[in-house]
């Protein structure tokens, strides 16, 4: 998921960690980290950066139930992580529901249109790429190679954070990486995620 690293530097901001950083991704088609060898072999490789001190693992879940999936994806790369902390986060769906969740930061930017709303259930659709290219300009078509990354740069993580268990599940999970890590986070999630508006 070539958006991760810059997930991350957002919440390693949001978090104000400034002494974190983010490695290299491991990129590998789902249909691998949904294979206990696979998924495997993507931990060691993570393992293997220099200075690498904790592993996330991120990817969609397209029909399969996070709830279920998850613990599963979870205990396989334990196993492989040892004492190294390592947490499995699934987008429900897919990551592009959160930029659903969200629209309304997108509004006028990579061709959302200005009027675009949210998706009532942003984490409930089949296809939520479908439903965001519903919510462009007509005539243009969402390119995930360079929409997702651009996308993730702008999109409020407040608003993923309100509407998305799956996001919510990203949050968490990064706060026990830092704090396996020895961070000290002084307030998460940030009080202003919760906040309705």
């Amino acid at each position: 998921m070539k958006a991760a690293p810059e997930l991350l530097r957002r919440l390693i901001a949001e978090a104000q960690l400034w002494n974190m950083e983010v490695g290299r991704p491991i990129r590998m088609p789902r249909s691998q980290l949904v294979r206990e060898t696979e998924l495997k072999r993507a931990v060691r490789l993570a393992l293997l950066q220099p200075g690498c001190n904790a592993v996330l693992v991120l990817f969609d879940g397209n029909s399969d139930c996070p709830a279920k999936l998850g613990p599963t994806v979870q205990k396989w790369a334990e196993t492989v992580a040892g004492d190294v902390p390592c947490e499995v986060v699934i987008a429900h769906r897919e990551y592009e529901a959160w930029f659903l969740a969200a629209i309304e930061s997108l509004r006028g930017r990579r061709r959302i249109r200005t009027d675009a709303h949210p998706h009532p259930d942003p984490e409930n659709p089949r296809g939520a790429k479908t439903h965001l290219e519903e919510r462009m300009q007509p005539g243009t078509s969402y390119l995930e190679t360079t929409d997702q990354p651009a996308l993730t740069a702008l999109f409020s993580l407040a608003d993923a954070y309100r509407r998305c268990r799956s996001f919510r599940k990203l949050a968490s999970s990064f706060a026990r990486l830092a704090h396996a890590m020895g961070q000290k986070i002084d307030e998460w999630p940030p009080a202003h995620w919760a906040e309705d508006r």
